[in-house]
């Protein structure tokens, strides 16, 4: 019989960490999480949690809340600049799969995660930036910190996100993160911004000549409770020097960006505060997912531009299915490595599609800019069909 580990060495507190910790507990297995940054509360933008994300969320007793402090979207809704509809996506998503897709602030998400860890006996650990881990065979693992301390045990998830330094120890010379080109913006309006437009439980999206703005509810606080967010070719600048300037320098530049686009993406901007500025980051393939007793999950592994909307359900899917291998007893090796069999397929053909919807979002002639418009109005209704595969997905059942 192979070895059981007994304790998991976890990196990072964002989703993937703090859902495998609660998991692995079921399993029998104890996990510690290590976070770098200090606990805080109120960070980050918006996000959205699809039907196959929100399996998850139910496996953990934490769909009804976040449902209760978010917001179902009920569709993806597209427009020209102009403001002509071009079409929809995702309706119905609860009848069709069970959960419905539902929009959150991150902040939000992150707390009721980091409180189900706790109250599931998960130890948890802020300050501690990851700087090395010793792996020998017959020892425990050893993790090093920035601060001069270490922990050990039988085994260590990195789920420590695009910028992972776990990455860098399992593939040491391996692809790192590259900016894709484009430059995100985002941030939260109060309700009643969005009230000259009955937008209801949708979200609506808009492409222009060049870039994309979408809004919508992500929580029933009316004074906060509207995420918005503008994607955009950076032409050379980086979010660093975005975040340099100062709030009203950054709303003129939103102003000149999205001058004559329809209403009410101008009030959203005059709205707007504490604007979040963000570089779209992406990593190549990487050749393995694991080195040792060292396994990557979510961002980690397989980092995902947000252009699919499936991040962060991806980071859950993770958790759920390394439990559920974790739970058949198997040796460390033969579990990571049938970890990774299942999931890269179709990690990696997620990536690969929010790769290819971050093109239609870069910059165009006008004419260009017509002709992909008139050809969303063809294919978005075929491309609704061919994404029902994402959303049909229930790690429980896999």
């Amino acid at each position: 019989m192979p070895h059981r580990p007994r304790k998991a060495l976890i990196i990072g507190a964002g989703i993937a960490g703090p859902v495998a910790a609660i998991l692995l507990r079921r399993a029998g297995i104890e996990s510690a999480i290590y976070e770098a940054w200090p606990y805080s509360k109120g960070i980050g933008g918006g996000l959205q949690i699809a039907p196959n994300g929100m399996h998850v969320m139910d496996e953990i007793g934490l769909a009804d809340e976040l449902i209760s402090r978010g917001s179902i979207a009920e569709s993806f809704d597209f427009y020209s600049q102009e403001g002509q509809r071009l079409g929809s996506l995702n309706r119905d998503m609860a009848r069709r799969f069970g959960q419905p897709a539902v929009n959150v602030c991150r902040a939000t998400l992150n707390e009721m995660l980091i409180d189900k860890a706790w109250c599931a006996c998960v130890s948890l650990y802020f300050d501690k930036r990851l700087i090395k881990i010793e792996d020998r065979g017959d020892q425990p693992v050893i993790a090093y910190f920035a601060d001069g301390t270490t922990a050990e045990g039988d085994f260590l998830i990195g789920a420590d996100g695009v910028h992972s330094i776990t990455r860098r120890q399992v593939v040491p010379d391996g692809p790192k993160p590259f900016n894709t080109g484009l430059i995100g913006f985002g941030g939260f309006v109060p309700h009643a911004v969005l009230d000259g437009r009955a937008i209801g439980r949708h979200v609506e999206t808009t492409f222009g000549q060049s870039g994309f703005f979408g809004y919508g509810y992500c929580s029933p606080d009316p004074k906060d409770g509207a995420m918005w967010w503008s994607t955009q070719p950076a032409h050379g600048m980086d979010a660093a020097m975005f975040r340099a300037l100062d709030e009203q320098t950054l709303k003129q530049h939103l102003r000149g960006f999205h001058h004559g686009w329809h209403d009410p993406i101008p009030a959203i901007i005059e709205a707007a505060e504490n604007i979040v500025v963000t570089d779209t980051l992406d990593v190549a393939t990487l050749p393995t997912w694991s080195r040792k007793r060292s396994l990557l999950i979510g961002d980690a592994a397989h980092a995902t531009s947000p252009h699919a909307g499936q991040g962060a359900s991806l980071a859950l899917e993770d958790a759920m299915r390394l439990a559920r291998l974790m739970q058949e007893g198997q040796g460390l090796t033969a579990t990571f490595q049938a970890f990774e069999a299942e999931r890269r397929p179709r990690a990696e053909k997620i990536v690969a599609i929010a790769r290819r919807n971050g093109n239609s979002k870069r910059e165009f002639s006008a004419t260009g800019a017509f002709i992909r418009n008139q050809m969303m109005k063809w294919l978005l209704p075929l491309g609704a069909k061919s994404m029902d595969f994402m959303y049909a997905y229930d790690a429980r059942a896999a």
